[in-house]
């Protein structure tokens, strides 16, 4: 069996008999960098042409054939697997061919035989700052739907959020939030909306749930410090070092002490 990447952005994989490892981690025979997707997150194991995927981190979404999966599952050909946001389809070997064909020698970058993956980032993604989303990136691009249905873009297992709780729809300028009729409401900044367009760096809640929205391609302005000597120098003439400051409390004190000694004299 083989796997093909949407569109033939990515190179097919070939499943040999064994166990092939997908995910982020350097271990993995298949490694996908991309949000969604787990260090060690699934397997597939391939015997005498049959095959099968196991979940390795149930945190993370294995999406086989448009349902999430949460236990070992037969694999053939035909299937669609989703790896967070990463999708492929399962294809039979090509036996059309008389001869095996003798592969070339890997490149230098390939040398470990494993298949990398580049993705280019979002335009803008959500990070979960709050309860079981806390650090968690979430991709968003064209139209998505957030809840706690399986069968939304951003699904999020959370008691206080909607089964269908908000839209959001990438633009131009940000992203534009719909609430849909949400028990607990949907926020941005604290503040209550129906419709309302969520900018990078902007919060968006949903009832307790809290997410930041984050432009992974803008650059982040630099903050301009003023100089330590430009804040630590005083003013000209009011500073503890004028000269003028240093007499006029001398002639004060010195003032000050006269007064004393002439009034205990007086006394006596």
């Amino acid at each position: 069996m083989k796997l093909i990447f949407p569109n033939g952005e990515h190179a097919a994989v070939d499943l040999v008999d064994g166990i092939t490892l997908i995910g982020s981690g350097s271990n993995c025979q298949v490694v996908l960098i991309a949000p969604g997707v787990a260090v060690n997150h699934c397997e597939i194991e391939v015997r005498e042409g049959k095959g099968k995927v196991r979940i390795r981190d149930q945190s993370v979404a294995t999406v086989l054939n448009g349902r999430q999966i949460s236990q070992e599952s037969p694999l053939k050909a035909g299937d669609l697997l989703l790896f967070g946001r990463i999708g492929c389809r399962v294809v039979a070997p090509d036996r059309s061919t008389a001869a095996p064909v003798i592969a070339a020698a890997p490149v230098a970058d390939d040398a470990d035989g494993r298949t990398r993956v580049r993705m280019a980032l979002p335009k803008f993604m959500l990070r979960g700052v709050s309860g079981s989303t806390f650090g968690r990136n979430f991709a968003l691009t064209g139209t998505m739907t957030i809840g706690r249905q399986s069968d939304c873009g951003i699904p999020i297992q959370a008691e206080e959020i909607s089964r269908h709780h908000a839209r959001l729809q990438v633009t131009a300028e940000g992203v534009m939030v719909e609430d849909l009729g949400s028990a607990n409401g949907t926020w941005i900044n604290d503040k209550r909306v129906h419709t309302g367009m969520l900018m990078p760096g902007d919060e968006l809640r949903l009832d307790t749930v809290r997410f930041l929205l984050l432009a992974p391609g803008a650059p982040t302005p630099a903050t301009v410090a003023p100089a330590a000597e430009e804040v630590a120098r005083p003013a000209p003439g009011k500073g503890s070092g004028s000269p003028i400051g240093w007499v006029i409390g001398a002639i004060v004190v010195v003032a000050i002490v006269v007064a004393g000694v002439l009034k205990l004299l007086g006394k006596f």
